[in-house]
């Protein structure tokens, strides 16, 4: 990430992933600092959590919302 957040602009669930490169990655070093239970799924919903990603549907009233608090 480069520090601002993923504004993804997701139509339909099917679009959704459940892992990124990014939350590969991230999940690969946590582990090699020792972290547990980091799989890149549970990364990559962390940081849709945290609001590094922004996975609401467009049709979502809060994708907007969040795209605006960039």
């Amino acid at each position: 990430f480069d520090g601002r957040p993923r504004d993804n602009r997701r139509r339909s669930m099917s679009e959704v992933p459940a892992k990124s490169a990014e939350s590969d990655a991230l999940s690969k070093t946590l582990a090699k600092l020792g972290f547990k239970f980091v799989g890149s799924t549970i990364v990559y919903a962390y940081l849709q959590a945290v609001g590094c990603v922004n996975d609401h549907l467009v049709t979502c009233f809060r994708h907007d919302e969040v795209a605006r608090l960039r």
